[in-house]
């Protein structure tokens, strides 16, 4: 048995787990706890008590202990990897002054920002002043500064939850360069805060003081402190690195170190990613995250609302499987496989474009979801599938648009995420993709990847490409079906890359008529 072990924290939307790696990327001993604290004062928001992640965190931790063989000595470090984009204003004690705003959350401010003269004339001519108007308004620092000002001026600090994390754990406002995915002053192409000329410091109220010190994945943030040891049990003076965002650490932790490996998530946001050493916006002007590995980035293409549709359908439609699932004593999610393999591929013709969020360039602002081809064959089954597969041709559209933007083919698709576990998600993502569908060996990839991150920065491996191949691997493989291909290959080009350009005069008729979603996003 090995004598090197690595604490890894995975803070994800829905629960934290605490994870125990080993370094070939053995999952030793897991804990896991719900976040069930979330609050939704008005509809569309979602807040929550830092405090409450701070609890959940702090039991994930303690149940560890109380279960697992390996000593507290063989410990070589701690990384904390979290959801991204969720924000945290804490007074000058330290302490939460409000809520925190979850990334899921939709409201937005009415900010319209007056730039320099230079600047108006610099993003008009390359037609980006409607995504800087976007950015303004989507921005939670603009929000509280409009409707709780006297709030934002007792903010001595604005944290993403990764900071705020690493604060409670180290004592330090220090955070990862590869954790920085939100609506803040930061410069994706050089890993740093944005210089002061920046547009986006024009655009927030935010101040260079408010943020934390950032350092490279695999920095050594600090140590944890004696009120992170008594809180949580972590062996006090272990050393803490520097994580990256849980996307980020997912697509090392399913083994996508180059750009013909696409690594598809299918979380609560479903995303397709690679890694490259290339700065390339996959959609321009939208640009890419940080990699895991410094250096490098993420062109990444989302789905905010992704496998979170099937806990939709879940609440909606599955009350029977929801019973079911309490005689069983198995989870909802793993009875839905039955309705897939009852529908045909195609889900005999009703076709689901997964826009149940809105974006500012791909989809536009004004798009909807839509579900067409309804007939009287189709149930509750048909829809679930039609959700499968839609999310699987959006995700296909993001490949094509990265591969076009990139010069390179991809090859190879990876699958990780809650929804990775269902064969029949697998089987439909290798179908439409046209590629094997490869499942890594374990389930929990953002905690294995930010485990990677910590082994090469406590010099464990001695660099990425050696500790991915000695963590990661392959698991199950899902092969293309040839008839099954030929389906999807007419439905998606005839079909499903049709819709948005036929639906989109529509949207916005609906948006301008009923304010939904809101005419000034």
């Amino acid at each position: 048995m090995s004598n090197d072990y690595l604490l890894a924290i995975d803070c994800g939307t829905q629960s934290v787990r605490a994870l125990i790696f080993d370094l070939q990327g053995h999952l030793v001993d897991k804990a896991q706890v719900e976040i069930d604290s979330y609050q939704a004062p008005q509809p569309g928001w979602v807040e929550n008590d830092p405090e409450e992640f701070w609890r959940t965190l702090s039991l994930a931790c303690q149940r560890l202990w109380a279960n697992t063989s390996v000593p507290k000595s063989a410990l070589r470090g701690l990384v904390i990897t979290t959801q991204r984009a969720t924000v945290i204003n804490l007074d000058a004690r330290g302490e939460p002054l409000r809520p925190a705003i979850v990334w899921l959350d939709q409201r937005r401010s009415d900010a319209d920002p007056k730039l320099a003269w230079w600047w108006e004339l610099a993003l008009r001519a390359v037609r980006m002043r409607d995504t800087v108007r976007y950015f303004a308004r989507e921005a939670e620092a603009n929000w509280i500064a409009q409707h709780q000002p006297a709030l934002w001026a007792r903010t001595e600090k604005f944290l993403l939850l990764s900071g705020y994390l690493n604060w409670r754990v180290t004592g330090h406002f220090v955070d990862s360069a590869a954790s920085q995915v939100g609506y803040i002053p930061f410069d994706y192409r050089r890993a740093r805060w944005a210089h002061a000329w920046n547009w986006k410091w024009q655009c927030l109220p935010i101040r260079r003081a408010m943020l934390p010190e950032l350092v490279p994945a695999g920095a050594r943030l600090g140590t944890v402190s004696a009120a992170a040891a008594r809180d949580t049990g972590i062996p006090e003076g272990l050393p803490v690195i520097a994580g990256a965002a849980d996307k980020a650490c997912e697509v090392i932790g399913a083994g996508c170190l180059t750009a013909e490996i696409a690594c598809l998530s299918y979380g609560t946001a479903a995303t397709i990613n690679t890694t490259t050493p290339r700065y390339l916006e996959a959609t321009p002007f939208i640009p890419p995250y940080q990699a895991a590995i410094p250096g490098h980035y993420n062109t990444e293409i989302q789905i905010t609302r992704g496998f979170w549709m099937v806990n939709w359908f879940k609440e909606q439609f599955g009350l029977h499987e929801t019973l079911e699932a309490r005689q069983r004593e198995v989870t909802p999610e793993s009875l839905f496989d039955d309705l897939v393999n009852a529908v045909p591929p195609g889900s005999l013709g009703l076709m689901l474009q997964p826009f149940w969020n809105p974006g500012i360039k791909v989809p536009g602002p004004e798009a909807k979801g839509a579900v067409i081809g309804f007939g009287e064959v189709h149930t509750r089954a048909h829809l679930y599938r039609a959700i499968l597969e839609g999310l699987a041709y959006a995700l296909r559209e993001g490949k094509e648009r990265i591969e076009r933007r990139g010069g390179s083919r991809i090859t190879r698709v990876r699958v990780s995420g809650g929804g990775s576990q269902s064969d029949a998600a697998m089987q439909i993502t290798a179908n439409i993709f046209n590629l094997p569908s490869e499942r890594p060996h374990l389930y929990e990839t953002s905690g294995l990847g930010a485990a990677i991150v910590a082994a090469v920065g406590l010099g464990l491996h001695p660099d990425f490409t050696t500790a991915v191949r000695e963590m990661t691997r392959v698991g199950r493989v899902f092969e293309p079906e040839a008839q099954n291909v030929r389906i999807y290959e007419q439905l998606y080009r005839k079909v499903y890359c049709r819709m948005y350009r036929q639906l989109q005069p529509l949207y916005r008729d609906i948006r301008d008529i009923t304010g939904y979603p809101d005419r000034e996003s």
